[in-house]
């Protein structure tokens, strides 16, 4: 068997920050040997074996209504996907150490959204429900929004046939995304949004690194009879990555842990490897040993 790896995959460089961040304050906790504990304000990244990995470092994740239980000693991170500004306001209001680990990209687009909900646009957001980026920047949005005494109405949309239906009133008009939105996706809605309100401002925030991998594995699908696509279920762009290979290869699989790859692959001649963003490296080179026999 070949098994061939998308030139571009894994980690990218806000994910790879991040739990840089989460180590390095684990480690300085156990060389100092200092009390309190180090949490990460819900899931650190989307990725459960990462998750596990920091777990066993006794990284411990903090839910929402366990805030008022921290300590003066203990640290927080915040997670790659941002939070709503409410909610380190929180954070800091307790006295803990707070390490922020957003993604630089995502902090852009809060302050993008800000920018815009202050100027009392109507913004037209791209992206999940619910998802932690998405609430997060929403925050941001709604908190300029009122400090500045404005209306700026925050409208989230996933496909085209959603903004479609939009009935806007607003000249002011903004069209923005969550950074590992279908790019695809992206570029109908715009389209359709600029055919419908000229004025309209348009502003992509889909990371570079979600069109690179994307790249990547529209290649890689030429070359292979399967691909796997390593990465959490939970995880946006990992899902984005699974829907393009279903598309382009005839054989594709989603796995989690190289303990998941379908006994099928195995008997390919030429088997294709990418990931998420928030895969580690370990997993990616687990899945490739066991399908080499290593």
């Amino acid at each position: 068997m070949n098994v061939l790896r998308a030139e571009i995959l894994g980690f990218c460089a806000g994910v790879r920050r991040a739990v840089s961040a989460a180590e390095k304050a684990l480690h300085e906790r156990a060389v100092t040997q200092q009390t309190g504990a180090v949490y990460t304000y819900g899931p650190l990244i989307h990725n459960p074996v990462a998750l596990a990995e920091l777990a066993a470092k006794k990284l411990q994740v903090l839910e929402k209504d366990s805030i008022d239980l921290l300590t003066h000693s203990d640290t927080v991170l915040i997670r790659a996907h941002g939070v709503p500004p409410a909610t380190a306001h929180a954070l800091k209001d307790t006295g803990v150490e707070v390490i922020n680990a957003t993604c630089p990209l995502v902090t852009q687009s809060q302050k993008r959204a800000a920018d815009f909900a202050r100027r009392g646009y109507t913004i037209i957001f791209a992206g999940d429900k619910n998802h932690g980026e998405v609430v997060g920047i929403q925050g941001y949005a709604e908190e300029a929004a009122r400090a500045s005494g404005v209306e700026s109405p925050f409208l989230l949309v996933r496909t085209a046939e959603e903004a479609d239906a939009l009935r806007l009133t607003n000249e002011k008009l903004v069209l923005l995304s969550q950074t590992t939105f279908s790019i695809k996706e992206f570029e109908r809605i715009s389209a359709l949004l600029r055919e419908k309100m000229p004025q309209i401002e348009i502003c992509s925030s889909i990371c570079p690194a979600t069109h690179e991998r994307q790249d990547a594995l529209k290649k890689l699908c030429a070359q292979v009879d399967g691909v796997l696509v390593i990465g959490g279920r939970n995880s946006s762009n990992t899902n984005r990555l699974f829907t393009t290979a279903k598309l382009l290869c005839a054989h594709a699989a989603l796995i989690e842990t190289a303990s998941e790859i379908p006994d099928f692959f195995f008997s390919l001649a030429t088997v294709g490897i990418t990931a998420g963003a928030s895969t580690p490296d370990s997993v990616i080179e687990a899945v490739e040993a066991r399908l080499l026999g290593k």
